[in-house]
């Protein structure tokens, strides 16, 4: 392979995720990677050298943050190209997801620079199966903005969405974030993850106004991954109901035809929705 082969002297770069608390989580090829490389690049340098310590792995450090992470990327690269292995850790799971990362990534691949994936602990995956909800299809938001008018138009991306929603939060946002699922998205089912893989792991399950009242007596406490039960089928059809129920079958039909609708498609989606048979509807638009 000739791209190989002009890369033989290269470096590389490897994304490799750590445990979420459980420190057995590390995979042994994490920790082969970590004992061979040149030197680790680690969102906060101070808790991964603990992380090293307990391992008892002895390697250089480079601080690479959100703060940092643009400038940084272009030095590490250079580095990468010098020769030099390079680790990149986040704090706990997947660098890249809700953790920087991504920066780098998109740099290696616009140059042409190697790097490997390490699979790992992931916060969401774990709680998505804790969950007992959906597993099939779901939806990753990561945290929401602080402010209400930047979390608005993110709820009303995903208020409609069938699939299962995963969100992360902080202990102290926490009580507000359900109460604002709750008003924008209804009282849907829910599971609040807690502490994953340590000693205080905890999984609540429920509704959302029963978790609001939950950890209203229970004092959030630790990191928290939230899994929303998606928009049920049975409620789409209901709010559609609801549109057209008050409506004669004529008023409906014009309702679909006003909105662009051809009439023959109008009788169609107006007999589906009442589950009629279409010739009976178009019985009346014979004068529309």
């Amino acid at each position: 392979n000739i791209w190989e082969d002009l890369r033989m002297d290269k470096g590389i770069l490897y994304i490799v995720p750590t445990p979420i608390g459980n420190l057995k989580d590390i995979t042994l090829r994490a920790l082969e990677v970590l004992n061979d490389v040149d030197l680790i690049a680690a969102e906060d340098t101070r808790q991964t050298l603990k992380l090293l310590n307990h391992f008892e792995i002895k390697k250089t450090l480079i601080s690479y943050h959100k703060y940092n992470e643009k400038n940084k990327s272009e030095d590490i690269i250079n580095l990468i190209n010098e020769g030099k292995k390079i680790a990149l850790v986040s704090d706990a799971g997947m660098p890249g997801i809700s953790d920087p990362g991504s920066v780098i990534v998109k740099c290696c691949i616009e140059q042409g620079v190697k790097f490997e994936v390490l699979p790992g602990a992931t916060a969401f995956t774990t709680a998505l199966v804790y969950s007992g909800l959906d597993t099939t299809k779901f939806l990753f938001r990561g945290f929401l903005p602080r402010e209400n008018k930047e979390r608005k138009p993110i709820i009303q991306d995903i208020i409609n969405c069938q699939e299962t929603i995963i969100l992360y939060e902080a202990p102290h946002r926490l009580l507000d974030t359900l109460s604002f699922l709750l008003s924008n998205l209804g009282d849907r089912k829910i599971a609040v993850c807690r502490e994953l893989t340590k000693l205080y792991e905890e999984i609540y399950r429920g509704s959302i106004s029963e978790s609001v009242n939950y950890f209203q007596v229970n004092k959030p406490r630790g990191e928290f991954v939230l899994v929303i039960e998606g928009k049920r089928i049975e409620d789409i059809e209901e709010e559609k109901k609801s549109i057209w129920i008050d409506l004669s079958i004529e008023e409906h039909i014009l309702s679909y035809i006003n909105n662009g609708i051809s009439k023959k498609e109008a009788i169609k989606m107006v007999a589906k929705d009442r589950n009629l048979p279409k010739n009976e509807i178009y019985k009346f638009s014979t004068d529309l």
